[in-house]
């Protein structure tokens, strides 16, 4: 997986400045925020799942085949 380093995050926001504008970049910032918030919650709730439960839904699934 390849990371983004200071310069990539320095262009990327000097793009987004010139494609959004000064006005739109706050809303845009708070919509992006939300979205990961989103996501990580999602995500954390998938990974606290009991395992045995997700064992028994495969094992289902498998013996109906």
């Amino acid at each position: 997986m390849a990371s983004i380093g200071v310069p990539g995050l320095i262009i990327i926001l000097v793009l987004a400045l010139i494609i959004f504008g000064p006005a739109k970049l706050p809303q845009l910032g708070k919509a992006v925020g939300e979205t990961l918030k989103e996501f990580k919650s999602s995500t954390k709730g998938v990974m606290d799942d009991d395992p045995t439960e997700v064992e028994e839904i495969v094992e289902t699934r498998s013996k109906k085949k």
